[in-house]
């Protein structure tokens, strides 16, 4: 399996079974990202049809999905200095860097 990546099988809650809990982290974390980074990626469609896994592997933990990935958003703030091409450059040196699948 040298050179594939290997995804731990997470469980998750789809968003058509989410509580008012998990969608308000959701909802919550989604309005501080950039508009970019709410536009969906068609051609990623066919697998994120219930949100991006990523953020989904954090639904049975609405308080840490909302925390962890609205931390984020914030680091994106158009307010801040960097640029939105410092932050992909920093993204994919740090993920390059741990050899992460994202």
């Amino acid at each position: 399996m040298e050179g594939q990546a290997i995804m731990a099988w997470i469980k998750t809650i789809p968003i058509s079974q989410a509580d008012d809990t998990l969608m308000n982290a959701i909802v919550g974390q989604q309005s501080l990202y950039p508009e970019e980074y709410r536009t969906p990626v068609e051609s990623l469609a066919h697998v994120q049809q219930d949100g991006p896994a990523i953020v989904m592997a954090h639904s049975l933990i609405p308080n840490a999905l909302h925390h962890a990935f609205a931390t984020f958003g914030s680091l994106m703030s158009p307010e801040l200095p960097l640029k939105r091409r410092h932050h992909e450059m920093i993204a994919a040196t740090v993920s390059s860097l741990n050899t992460c699948f994202y």
